[in-house]
């Protein structure tokens, strides 16, 4: 819950992609890989990782994450039309998702 002290950030799953030739030829079979849905929504004050966000992908989106709850933004000089925002993914090689992380309160 958001004390007040630092802005809410919204956590957007936008996309999942898989690319099974990568898989088929590289890839050591999993059966259980993500759990992760298009649409689903996180929420953190930036200190911790969300209730079921993945901690690889947190790991990934960490640094912008808590940039954005100091008030930071911009990145890379104008890369997002919304500057407290991020366009991120996850480091899964083989399935990637993409989530948008953007400051909401």
């Amino acid at each position: 819950m958001n004390d007040g002290t630092s802005p809410r950030i919204r956590i957007t799953v936008m996309r999942r992609t898989t690319y099974p030739d990568l898989m088929e030829q590289y890839e050591n079979p999993i059966e259980h890989a993500c759990d992760i849905e298009v649409g689903q929504v996180f929420y953190t004050d930036g200190g911790e990782c969300p209730d079921g966000l993945c901690p690889s992908a947190w790991e990934t989106m960490r640094p912008f994450v808590a940039e954005l709850a100091r008030g930071g933004g911009n990145f890379y000089d104008g890369w997002m039309k919304n500057p407290r925002s991020a366009m991120l993914s996850c480091n899964d090689g083989f399935r990637p998702v993409s989530f948008l992380v953007e400051v909401v309160g």
